[in-house]
Parts: C-alpha cells; structure tokens; sequence
C-alpha cells in the first residue's frame, strides 16, 4: 500500500504535472463566465514558470542533498560486504529492444565494479527489483548481470535481491537476503542526492552502513545564479522535490530514523 501511495502523491506534486494541471484548468475556465479567476490563474502559472527559469532552487536542493555525504577519498581498512541499490537498467526498454539499456546513473555500477576489485573479499549484493506502479512481471536484477559482466564483475559472485520496489524495501530485503552480522562493516552505493534517503532507511533497518555517494550532477559549490532555462529549472526542481517528499513522507511513516539523514 506504501508504494501505491507515494507513486499517487508524486503524481500529484510533480512539479511538471502541477503546470500541466494549472495550464487545461486555465483553459477550461476561459470558456466560462469567470474570466477573472482564468486571469489570475495564467498570471499564477506564468509567474510559476518564471519563477523555476530564473531562479534555480532546484539545482540549489540537489547541491545540499549531495554535500550531505562527502565522497571517500581514502581506502577502508575493512570492508566485508558492498552493495548497490537499482536504478541503472531499464528493464522494459531492455526487453522490448533486445539490449541492455542503461541510463545516466552507471557509475552506481562503475564504482561498485572497482570495489569488487579492491575488496576481493567482500560479498556483494545488487538489489532492484521494479519500481513501476503496475509494472512487476520485469526486474532489474534479471538483467544486470551482463552488464556487471561488462565491467569485469563476475555474476556468480553477486547476490541478487529481485523483490524491492523501493528504498525501504532494498534495506529490508537485502537484510534479510544476506543477514549481515552486528561487527561486519557494509558499504553502500548510491547516487549521492540519494544518499541520506537512503541511509535513512538502512539505519531504520538496523544496519549502519558506510555510504559510498556516486553519480554526482553538481559540482559542489555552484552560486544561486539564474538559469534562463525552464526545461533545466523544472528537471532540476522536480529531481530535488521528488527525494525531499520521499525523504520526508519515509520520516513521517517511521521509515528512516530521521527526516534528513548526514554522516555519523
């Protein structure tokens, strides 16, 4: 029920569906008598618009979100086990084209690829199952593998976790897959505007892990500068809400240990 849920409410928030919403509702109302209320409505929705192209607070929140875990700059001194959450391969594309599609969050892979060379030792784990509402019967982990094997990662030494459609369920059910001991030490890999969600929900789980932020989309310290460009200013919006409702409906429904997870 969670996950049919927060799929609803995002449809709802999602800033481009908000303009979307305000643009027909404008347009009904201006065959009607209330042309006053059709009025303000288009100045709202232009001043919304405007707004989002001029003003990047969308870049603004994902800048903090990927600050709140530094990358590790230096080797661990143990590391038992690595783990990688989804979110690489469309599986859908890749099953209707016959071919691996893979999207802009492949250095989750990359990087999981070069600790596995590092820490030969160490189990792995990749856990992504479907993450689309109505959309099951395909997984991510049933398609991974040759692209784990691309990056020089042998399969059979991963564990695959199929079953998660979301953050909580990728800490539940990797736990429970791999059932990890109190003194071993767990890496955990994930784009890093993702990261305190993500975080988040494995402390919930009870399991510390050691957050590995990868993918990186800002530099890290970019100035509140205007960027002339809805298209940019939407994406960057709706890409920083979308984890800051998440981060915040998980913290509300008692599924992180607090509303915005940071370094330990």
């Amino acid at each position: 029920m969670f996950f049919y849920l927060s799929k609803i409410l995002w449809l709802f928030t999602d800033p481009g569906n908000i303009l979307l919403i305000a643009l027909c509702l404008a347009a009904l109302l201006a065959w009607t008598k209330w042309i006053k209320t059709t009025k303000l409505l288009l100045s709202l929705t232009a001043l919304y618009a405007l707004v989002l192209t001029t003003i990047p607070f969308g870049s603004q929140i994902v800048l903090h979100l990927e600050n709140r875990f530094p990358p590790i700059s230096q080797d661990l001194k143990k590391v038992d086990g690595i783990i990688v959450l989804g979110g690489v391969v469309d599986q859908f594309v890749s099953d209707a084209r016959g071919k691996i599609a893979i999207n802009g969050a492949a250095e989750r892979l990359t990087e999981f690829a070069k600790l596995s060379f590092k820490y030969p030792d160490a189990k792995l784990v990749f856990t992504g199952g479907s993450g689309v509402l109505g959309k099951q019967d395909l997984k991510e982990a049933h398609f991974i593998k040759p692209v784990l094997a691309t990056f020089g990662v042998n399969p059979n030494r991963v564990i695959f976790e199929d079953q998660s459609k979301n953050t909580v369920e990728n800490a539940v059910f990797t736990k429970q897959l791999v059932k990890p001991l109190l003194d071993e030490r767990w890496v955990l890999v994930t784009s890093a505007f993702h990261m305190p969600r993500a975080v988040g929900v494995f402390r919930q789980a009870g399991w510390p892990v050691i957050p590995y932020p990868v993918d990186f989309s800002t530099k890290g310290d970019e100035k509140l500068e205007p960027s002339l460009n809805l298209r940019l200013g939407l994406n960057s919006f709706a890409h920083g809400l979308h984890e800051w409702i998440g981060l915040t409906f998980y913290w509300l429904t008692g599924r992180t240990n607090e509303l915005y997870p940071g370094p330990e």
